[in-house]
């Protein structure tokens, strides 16, 4: 099922249904700031393995989408200067893989003690995260799904898809969120965080400035 609306200002029925159909379980593809992605909630059980269905590669990471740095640091570790870092990156194409809260990791499913999160520069997964009010876990949509934390030497963009439509051959998903962009064949960029440490996992449509 698409559903039409403005990247700017998208419809609030259609952010409800997205809604809806997450809180039951369900998965919604929606436009960000690099290419498409598919999400559930990530307080879902049945809607994490859903999603886990879709990757190519088991070992897959996925990341979170979280709708402001106070969200995020409700999920992560993050002092003063984290804090200012990412503020200075975000909204914006970049996932940050920072150690997780005590326990966290078993609270969102995931077995790592690290998690990969991003603020998109983009009104609709916003939008929704607002209205769910816990995070999505997301996965980008592609031919091969990729993993978050890095980068296949064999990955090539043009695996990514450029229009809404293109993701009804995707087995699973129940909603796509469609804006009538044409949106970049390009990854996030991932940057790991460890302590005053900072290191460029993969390099993608972010630039990053220290």
């Amino acid at each position: 099922m698409i559903e039409y609306t403005q990247p700017r200002n998208p419809d609030d029925r259609i952010i409800r249904r997205a809604v809806h159909i997450l809180q039951n379980g369900g998965l919604v593809a929606y436009p960000t700031d690099s290419s498409w992605a598919i999400g559930c909630s990530s307080d879902s059980a049945s809607g994490l393995e859903k999603l886990s269905r879709l990757k190519e590669n088991k070992k897959t990471s996925f990341s979170l989408i979280c709708s402001s740095i106070s969200h995020m640091s409700s999920y992560a570790i993050m002092d003063t200067p984290v804090f200012r870092v990412i503020k200075q990156h975000t909204p914006g194409p970049f996932v940050f893989v920072m150690d997780t809260v005590h326990k966290i990791e078993k609270k969102i499913g995931v077995k790592r003690p690290e998690v990969g999160m991003r603020i998109p520069d983009h009104q609709v997964p916003i939008r929704i995260v607002e209205e769910l009010e816990v995070p999505l876990f997301s996965l980008t949509a592609s031919r091969e799904m990729s993993d978050v934390y890095s980068q296949d030497e064999e990955y090539t963009e043009e695996l990514l898809f450029q229009e809404g439509w293109e993701l009804e051959g995707i087995e699973g998903i129940d909603m796509i969120i469609d804006t009538g962009e044409q949106l970049e064949r390009s990854l996030s960029t991932v940057i790991k965080i460890n302590g005053t440490t900072i290191e460029i996992i993969r390099q993608g449509k972010g630039i990053w400035q220290e």
